[in-house]
């Protein structure tokens, strides 16, 4: 299960793609929708105002015309201005209206873009009288100044729906910003971290639904977790006394072959347990180092030596640490003993500074150990696996958490070898901290990202 959260911490920033922020997302969608608006309105409104205009200056030459008619019906004179008789230029269309006896205006556009009104009425000699004007210039500037105030107002609504957007966004992005960042917090084990009391805030949305549901799965999860390391923990302390009969009742059997395979039976069924039982207390995240100060060189050489002579230690840098020696030494011990079982000779150990390398020259590390970290009860691939139940590394990555340490894992490769090419060996790294840990738990560190080849 930890596992798992592990997983999905570490697979999300992964996602390749273009990553754009929620508040530019939702400034850019108001700022879509205000512009349409603003551009919609605005035709209309225009359209509008033109048409009043037009309908004003109708009704005018519509009075107009009707004057000039009866002033030539009393005084039998064309007197009024801009009037005609039998205008060559009147429009065919407001002709035929006026033939029938009818009194019309007309609009026309010209090809320059000017706007031409008409207004004609029939005579009772059979004559036709009409009057032309054009849409007048203060027309005209009513509707320029209507326009720029359109687009003038436009913009501002496209400004304030995109600072709007940027106000909301922001806000609801920062509260998701804080609800990953817990997240991640609780994937890396820390369980007193709360993804509701993260993102704060008094106003309830869908974070916060979000947040209580994240939660609520992390309680559910951690539950689970703990019931299995107690059930684990309890069938380990369980097998402790039988396994200890079974060897001492082992060792009393008469010489021989069939005695040495129950002895190494045994032997191995009791370091499991053991193995089985450190698992356990790792997980508990209650151990806690007994801090001393060492000579790191000296102390591997020292350590190696005595573990397996025939394995290389070169110090390149001397440095002076303060750590819990019994740990650090099962961590080494750890990586020596994978790299024995797992690798191909030879086994070279580098100490330089606070850091420490083991390297084998074998197949190198399978690809899931690279990008989950280490797992208990698996090997890896057929050709690291076979032999050992995987608690080996994840019994060194929770001694190295307790001990505030990083333990990275990483596989050698020709400069510029494409994946398919065979690892020529793998390389684990402790990184010691720099200051003494003071309150580190003991949940294993997994790498940061798979890495190949040796920095």
């Amino acid at each position: 299960m930890r596992g798992f959260l592990h997983r999905l911490a570490a697979s999300t920033p992964g996602r390749t793609g273009i990553r754009t922020g929620l508040r530019w997302k939702l400034s850019a969608a108001i700022a879509l929708v205000g512009a349409l608006v603003a551009v919609a309105l605005s035709l209309v409104v225009h359209n509008a105002a033109r048409v009043s205009m037009l309908d004003n200056a109708r009704d005018l030459a519509d009075d107009r015309v009707l004057i000039a008619q009866r002033n030539y019906e009393l005084s039998g004179r064309l007197n009024f201005p801009n009037a005609q008789i039998d205008d060559p230029e009147l429009p065919a269309e407001l002709r035929k209206k006026v033939e029938d006896g009818r009194r019309a205006t007309y609009v026309s556009e010209r090809a320059d873009g000017v706007t031409d009104i008409w207004a004609a009425v029939p005579l009772k000699d059979g004559h036709v009288i009409s009057l032309h004007s054009g849409f007048t210039d203060r027309s005209s500037d009513i509707l320029k100044d209507l326009d720029q105030a359109l687009v003038i107002g436009s913009i501002a609504v496209v400004l304030g729906g995109s600072a709007l957007g940027v106000l909301i966004g922001g806000q609801l992005s920062r509260r998701l910003r804080k609800a990953a960042a817990a997240a991640n917090q609780v994937a890396k084990g820390e369980s007193e971290v709360r993804v509701r009391d993260a993102i704060g805030g008094v106003v309830r949305d869908e974070t916060d639904d979000l947040a209580s549901a994240v939660d609520a799965m992390a309680d559910a999860l951690r539950q689970r977790l703990e019931a299995e390391r107690r059930v684990t923990a309890d069938i380990a302390h369980e097998l402790r006394t039988p396994v200890t009969g079974l060897l001492t009742a082992a060792e009393l059997l008469p010489p021989g072959r069939p005695t040495e395979l129950v002895l190494d039976r045994a032997k191995a069924m009791r370091t499991l347990v053991e193995d089985v039982l450190e698992v356990a207390r790792l997980d508990s995240a209650s151990e806690r180092a007994e801090l001393q100060d060492i000579m790191l060189g000296d102390f591997v050489t020292r350590r190696v030596a005595a573990k397996d002579p025939d394995v290389d230690v070169r110090v390149v840098h001397e440095s002076e640490v303060t750590t819990d020696p019994r740990r650090l030494e099962r961590v080494l011990f750890n990586l020596l003993a994978n790299a024995a079982r797992h690798g191909r000779p030879p086994i070279e150990v580098s100490v330089e500074g606070r850091v420490i390398r083991v390297r084998d020259h074998g197949p190198g590390f399978p690809g899931d150990l690279l990008a989950e970290g280490p797992s208990r009860f698996r090997t890896g691939s057929a050709d690291r696996a076979g032999r050992g139940h995987g608690l080996g590394l994840t019994i060194a990555a929770g001694q190295a958490r307790v001990l505030g340490a990083r333990l990275t894992f990483r596989n050698v490769r020709p400069a510029g070898a494409p994946e398919h090419v065979p690892a020529e060996g793998a390389v684990a790294v402790l990184w010691l901290p720099e200051h003494a840990p003071t309150n580190t738990g003991s949940y294993p560190i997994l790498p940061d990202r798979p890495a190949q080849g040796v920095s």
